[in-house]
């Protein structure tokens, strides 16, 4: 079956949650987050200021998203985007919906003047590292770190 990838709107609000929240609990297994933080993050990105999230829609049901996040490098002294997730539901998996969704970051990328596109994905997950190898991507030099922030009191 055909789908179209474009930018969220606000009607995909609800679909668009229990995508993600697909992605963030049953994919990667972190904890779930607050209803209002995932509401409020959607509508950070569908006003396109700090970043800009993509969906494909299959007829009327979203089956995927992409999410750019826009920052800076300071080695490239430019703009580039962060392309911080990119999950296709299992069902839609093999349809070229990821491949659909990762063309719309590049190209949203090239066309609004980015110096590049940068994202990460956990070690383990070698369906994806095969997939942006795949894309003409090959591994950055970098090991990432996190730390979780504590909140003062």
């Amino acid at each position: 079956m055909p789908f179209e990838v474009r930018p969220a709107e606000t009607q995909d609000i609800p679909a668009l949650k229990n995508l993600m929240l697909q992605y963030i609990v049953d994919f990667y297994q972190s904890p779930r987050p607050e209803d209002d933080k995932l509401h409020n993050l959607i509508t950070t990105l569908i006003q396109n200021e700090k970043g800009i999230q993509f969906v494909a829609q299959q007829e009327t049901e979203l089956i995927g998203f992409a999410t750019l996040y826009f920052s800076f490098s300071t080695t490239r002294a430019d703009k580039v985007t962060i392309m911080n997730d990119l999950f296709v539901a299992e069902k839609a998996r093999g349809t070229e919906a990821a491949t659909a969704l990762f063309s719309a970051c590049e190209a949203y990328t090239k066309t609004n003047g980015y110096a590049a596109m940068l994202w990460e994905t956990a070690a383990d997950n070698h369906r994806a590292q095969r997939f942006y190898e795949k894309m003409g991507s090959s591994p950055g030099g970098f090991i990432t770190y996190s730390k979780e922030s504590v909140p003062v009191t």
